[in-house]
């Protein structure tokens, strides 16, 4: 029997009380830093709980002390400012109804969207630091035999969600980014967690952030991008980092999504070890194949989505087992690890998955990883 562990991609359901202190600190408003810390405190320690009583081997913090993956540098970094609404995705564009409705089902994304406004400095790691104390503590009290990971924004992210309007350009804008969060990697790693490099500009910005280039064109960026994480993470072991690559973790068409066969290669050019992406989106779980067409380094290792965070189903096992027992076939099944799609909380007070649910779908990852061990 071969034993598959089991991970996620990093963020879980917050709460609403603790949505609501996320919200008003990154809207500026006034709130009591004591009172903060405590709560995000004890909701880190009942996440780290919460994902080992289900069975993960590789837990986060859940990201509590977040508004959002991908814009809460800016609290951290100097350069950012202003609010600017930006388009929707491109199929979701098509279908104004349905975005209407997927908004009221899994509630509105309040979070400030600033712009790059000025040079890109680094000013604080305080906040990093107290994540890492609140996940050391909830790790040290529910994290025996866990290993424990940290998300970060990648450079390439960063430019996707906060547009430049400073940089004369989108590498000089990149090497500033590269400059400033480097720190807050190495950081991450000298604590003892490994470093997850969140990428859906490797893949979804191709139809939201970076929608009006030519396919050609994102894909010159999407190469820069990973020009610009490597860089970022020079001094970083690749086995102590992990990628995590997405089209965007809500409900949609996806019609307009750029084929994995088209990115494949930029995203194998990076230097994390470790590759999470979207296996069990029915846009793209076909693209198994790719993977097995593509050219592997010895020392990557897959951690395919095998579960879906857009919807309620609760995956059969079996199901699971499945789709791990492919990606084993390619890379061999000690180089897999069973992962979900995306996160189950990417935004506080956004998702549509219950709780009680996630928690279904997380014990049935340990199942149909279990079973598929069973059988390789």
């Amino acid at each position: 029997m071969t034993t598959i562990a089991t991970t996620h991609v990093g963020s879980m359901p917050r709460g609403p009380e603790l949505t609501e202190l996320l919200l008003a600190r990154d809207a500026g408003k006034p709130y009591d830093p004591a009172a903060f810390d405590a709560a995000v405190a004890d909701a880190v320690d009942r996440s780290v709980a919460f994902q080992r009583d289900c069975g993960v081997d590789i837990v986060s913090d859940g990201e509590m002390g977040k508004v959002g993956y991908s814009t809460y540098m800016i609290e951290r970094l100097s350069g950012f400012g202003g609010h600017i609404d930006r388009k929707p995705a491109a199929d979701l564009a098509e279908v104004p109804d349905l975005a209407k409705k997927l908004s009221a089902i899994m509630g509105s994304q309040e979070f400030v969207r600033a712009s790059c406004i000025g040079p890109v400095r680094l000013v604080t790691l305080e906040p990093l630091h107290d994540d890492i104390r609140r996940f050391r503590a909830a790790m040290d009290a529910h994290g025996s035999g866990a290993r424990g990971f940290m998300n970060a924004a990648s450079p390439g992210l960063i430019t996707a969600f906060q547009v430049n309007r400073h940089y004369p350009s989108h590498e000089a804008y990149l090497a500033d980014l590269a400059d400033a969060m480097r720190e807050e990697y190495e950081t991450i790693v000298a604590a003892g967690f490994d470093l997850q490099l969140d990428c859906p500009d490797l893949a979804m910005s191709r139809h939201t952030g970076y929608q009006d280039l030519s396919e050609d064109e994102f894909l010159k960026v999407a190469t820069a991008n990973v020009e610009a994480l490597n860089a970022a993470t020079a001094n970083i072991p690749p086995e102590r980092m992990r990628m995590h690559l997405c089209w965007g973790n809500y409900e949609g068409p996806h019609d307009h999504d750029i084929p994995l066969e088209r990115v494949i290669d930029i995203v194998l050019s990076a230097r994390p070890g470790t590759v999470l992406f979207e296996g069990a989106n029915p846009r793209h779980e076909h693209e198994w194949t790719v993977w097995r067409d593509a050219t592997i380094a010895d020392d990557k290792v897959l951690a395919p989505g095998v579960i879906d965070t857009c919807s309620n189903y609760v995956e059969h096992p079996e199901l699971i087992a499945q789709r791990l027992e492919r990606f084993a076939g390619i890379v061999g099944a000690d180089r897999v690890i069973a992962s979900t799609d995306c996160g189950f909380g990417t935004f506080a007070g956004y998702g549509k998955i219950d709780p009680l649910v996630t928690a279904k779908k997380l014990k049935a990852l340990r199942e149909g990883a279990d079973l598929a061990g069973s059988r390789l």
